[in-house]
């Protein structure tokens, strides 16, 4: 049977610009599903999406006239139920039979198989295959019925009495199988054919009348000024970016943008790039709020100097391609002037006060009705900030014993009261116009603001990380002071909505706990903190004093939820979940969890390594059984040659990989553990731990408590088991 390939377009009033792709995407993949279900398909066909602001397609090649004849073999009931004890049909399996379309006389021919329990009769026949009118409109159907639309609407078609519900209202449907056009195929109150339209303006025919399912793309482009794919229109925006920016010259660069290049692939069919400027002036406003509002409220891509820096031009994407385009680049400057003006004017105004004296003002904000108001909060993040600040340059002293001195002392002091100035106005450019009218700009003006000030530098970079990181793969915040506050205020978040039960569900998550709780975890090994979290979580419970009904209960599923986070973040970065989770359960420090990982992937490549593994895994349940051990040997209680054996192996090696450890080189103390195998070994095969004998039984459990401590200080090796 000679196949054809497939055309099928919806022809639509503007379509939202966010979802388009997907739209797009969706509306192509059902089709190409449902005609591969009914076999309408072969094993080489293929599908390709279009999708313009007025238009979803889809380009299916190789499709069948009809599909091929299928056997079908369906099962009916139990012999006993169908068959009378002569043999003959009974009244229900007629009943059945005429529901399939058959008589008494497919009797004789029905198949009787053993299911274990009866004989069961089935009826075997042969079903004919899908007609191909029959299966487009099932599958535009159902593609239409499974569109991932954010909105419906429901409107009137133009018989004055019908409605229908669609995301917006459709014009025109096309379905053509090669050059056939396939008439009997409808939606939404539309028959096929198989014209369509261009470009609003610039289309050289209108209506595009379609000569097969293949001239479509090319047609669209030629007679109809469209480019109906999505990637390519995408493709031909990116570049022309370029180009125009290589016209400017100096190095600029248009702003990469990935979710703009897709709005704005979106909004135009045939997009032609244009160069803009506006007033220099502007650039002394924070180059972020002029972004800002030329991406958000009009879709421009500044563009930007070799170093970074905002310039005076922008590059607009238009729908047009006039002869003379100055009409439409003066249009669009005078439309982006009263932006920027109000972008500078509120940064203006918001100069005017300080921070401090903004301070106040979060007082009359709620936070959360079990919580109270963001000055409140902000109170908490002090609190935890001092408490975090503290415990870091006690830590950090310990492995600098320079920081015990008067100057130490003195950079505590200063550290204490930067992470306390910083907690205390990191919200308050909330109360700011700028803010209030670009909330995106949250901490960024805040900082800005804060050097208006005159506050330090830590102070101000401090207020603008404090959020970092917004997103996965964001940086970092930059200093010491940052992170604190950061993390302060992370936790502040995470320890209060755990503590009154706002835990997230499923995809559910509108606090983002799970992005602050991912936050922390970066930070924590990033930057190679040397702090105690559950310590730290205490800290953070106590700064809420009675509004937390249950704050060990809470703080505790709050620790369990970091972990699992913690472990998918390990995951991500190429650990498996067994080197992850073995890291996790010893309790390894946050900052030496990457040496730590390290050391056990090491570990895990040596010979030695799934027999150690086994035989802790095997030490902890006897250890568990035992309750509670004390590591000591009492050397004269060792009585066979192979605890004799593992002991002398234990003095000279464990000393040596505790002070691999304490130095440092986690992957050198497991390698060093390594030799343990064969006395290890031998142990078990020769000693019985639990002895009738107390004396001896306590003793060789306090040698095996040693040897687990030994073993599990990197890692618990008994989870690579």
């Amino acid at each position: 049977m000679t196949t054809q390939n497939l055309l099928v377009e919806l022809f639509v009033e503007e379509l939202p610009p966010k979802v388009l792709q997907k739209l797009g995407d969706a509306f192509a993949g059902v089709m190409f599903d449902q005609l591969k279900a009914q076999g309408l398909t072969s094993s080489d066909s293929r599908v390709t999406a279009y999708a313009s602001p007025r238009r979803l397609a889809a380009h299916i090649t190789e499709v069948l006239p009809q599909a091929a004849d299928k056997a079908v073999s369906q099962k009916l009931m139990p012999a006993t139920v169908g068959l009378n004890a002569e043999g003959k049909a009974t009244p229900a399996l007629i009943k059945k039979l005429n529901a399939l379309g058959a008589d008494e006389s497919a009797v004789a021919g029905l198949v009787r198989e053993n299911d274990g329990k009866a004989d069961i009769l089935f009826y075997n026949s042969t079903a004919k295959g899908a007609q191909l009118t029959e299966g487009v409109q099932k599958a535009l159907d159902e593609a239409i019925a499974k569109l991932p639309i954010p909105k419906v609407m429901r409107y009137q078609l133009q018989d004055g009495w019908s409605s229908v519900n669609f995301v917006r209202p459709a014009h025109g449907l096309v379905a053509m199988h090669g050059t056939q056009v396939l008439l009997s195929v409808g939606a939404l109150g539309l028959k096929a054919g198989n014209t369509t339209h261009g470009h609003r303006f610039e289309a050289s025919v209108d209506p595009v009348v379609l000569t097969s399912a293949d001239s479509y793309a090319q047609q669209l482009r030629e007679q109809g000024a469209v480019i109906a794919s999505f990637t390519e229109r995408k493709n031909e925006i990116a570049r022309q970016l370029k180009a125009a920016a290589e016209r400017v010259g100096g190095g600029v660069k248009p702003i990469e943008d990935e979710a703009l290049l897709d709005e704005v692939t979106a909004l135009v069919e045939r997009p032609n790039v244009l160069v803009c400027q506006f007033e220099k002036e502007f650039l002394d406003v924070p180059q972020e709020c002029l972004i800002l509002t030329m991406k958000a409220n009009q879709k421009y891509f500044p563009l930007l100097s070799t170093d970074g820096k905002l310039t005076n031009q922008f590059l607009v994407v238009s729908n047009i391609s006039p002869s003379d385009a100055s009409a439409v680049t003066g249009g669009n400057e005078r439309v982006v002037r009263p932006r920027l003006a109000d972008a500078k004017f509120f940064f203006d105004q918001d100069r005017k006060k300080t921070l401090l004296s903004r301070v106040d003002a979060l007082s009359k904000i709620v936070y959360h009705n079990k919580l109270g108001t963001q000055g409140e909060r902000m109170q908490r993040v002090r609190a935890i900030g001092k408490a975090i600040a503290t415990q870091l340059f006690h830590a950090l002293a310990q492995r600098h014993p320079q920081l015990n001195s008067p100057e130490g002392e003195l950079a505590e002091e200063y550290l204490l009261e930067c992470v306390d100035t910083s907690a205390m106005l990191a919200k308050t450019d909330l109360v700011t116009d700028m803010v209030g009218e670009f909330p995106e700009l949250q901490g960024i003006m805040g900082g800005y603001y804060a050097e208006n000030d005159g506050l330090s530098v830590q102070v101000a970079q401090a207020i603008e990380d404090h959020y970092k990181p917004r997103f996965a793969g964001d940086e970092l915040p930059r200093e010491n002071v940052g992170v604190v506050v950061a993390l302060a205020d992370k936790l502040e978040t995470l320890v209060g909505m755990f503590g009154i039960g706002n835990l997230p569900t499923g995809d559910r998550d509108p606090f983002a706990l799970r992005r602050h709780a991912l936050g922390v975890v970066r930070m924590l090994i990033e930057k190679e903190l040397p702090l105690n979290l559950a310590e730290v979580i205490g800290a953070a419970s106590q700064s809420f004093g009675a509004l937390l009904p249950d704050a060990a209960k809470s703080d505790a599923q709050l620790l369990e939820f970091i972990n699992e986070r913690l472990a998918s973040y390990l995951r991500e970065q190429g650990y498996s979940a067994q080197e992850a989770d073995a890291v996790i359960a010893a309790g390894v420090p946050w900052g030496e969890m990457p040496k730590a990982l390290q050391a056990v992937r090491a570990f895990s490549e040596l010979p030695e390594a799934p027999a150690l593994a086994a035989a802790n895994k095997r030490i902890g349940n006897i250890l568990k059984k035992a309750g509670e051990v004390d590591a000591k040997v009492n050397a004269d209680l060792l009585k066979e040659p192979a605890e004799q054996a593992l002991y002398a192996a234990m003095q000279k090696t464990v000393p040596q990989a505790d002070a691999q450890f304490d130095a440092g080189d986690y992957t050198a103390s497991l390698q060093t553990l390594a030799a343990l195998r064969a006395p290890v070994d031998a142990f078990f095969d020769d000693v019985m731990v639990n002895a009738e004998e107390d004396a001896l039984r306590l003793n060789r459990q306090g040698l095996l408590k040693s040897l687990h401590v030994a073993m599990n200080r990197v890692a618990d090796l008994s989870r690579l088991a």
